[in-house]
């Protein structure tokens, strides 16, 4: 199962923070920094997957963000880590080459694609463009 979902920049300013449990805001902070940190300090070269207190860190990165998925001991960990390259090829259809800028000023738009690929945990829906469904209908909306 899905705990949280983080994109962080390289300077480790959190971009974009979901949670699937319910977390006390007082130790999110604490828990973001700690796991942005663990995932940071890291070389290219080692494993993507890393033990974290009591759940495990799936980390990938894209350019100048990273994206970091917390999961509990029993997930797969490279499901995981296709979902994140999945999320971001959604973002990249969805943006035309998606860029940090694009995750800060459309935080409701990423937030929409993610709600339709994670829903309490678990993912349910994979196809890109089933995710982007409810998007392009609010696009059309608005422009009509």
């Amino acid at each position: 199962m899905i705990k949280f979902v983080l994109m962080v920049n390289q300077q480790g300013q959190v971009r974009l923070s979901r949670y699937f449990q319910p977390v006390e805001l007082s130790r999110r902070a604490a828990l973001e920094a700690d796991a942005v940190r663990c995932c940071l300090s890291r070389s290219r070269d080692q494993c993507s997957f890393v033990e974290y207190k009591d759940f495990k860190l799936v980390y990938r990165q894209y350019a100048a963000l990273y994206i970091v998925v917390g999961v509990t001991d029993s997930e797969n960990e490279l499901s995981i880590y296709e979902l994140i390259h999945n999320f971001v090829e959604v973002l990249d259809k969805y943006f035309s080459r998606v860029s940090e800028l694009d995750i800060m000023f459309n935080l409701d738009c990423v937030h929409i694609i993610l709600d339709e690929m994670i829903q309490n945990g678990d993912i349910v829906e994979t196809n890109k463009s089933r995710i982007l469904a409810p998007l392009t209908a609010i696009d059309k909306m608005a422009d009509g």
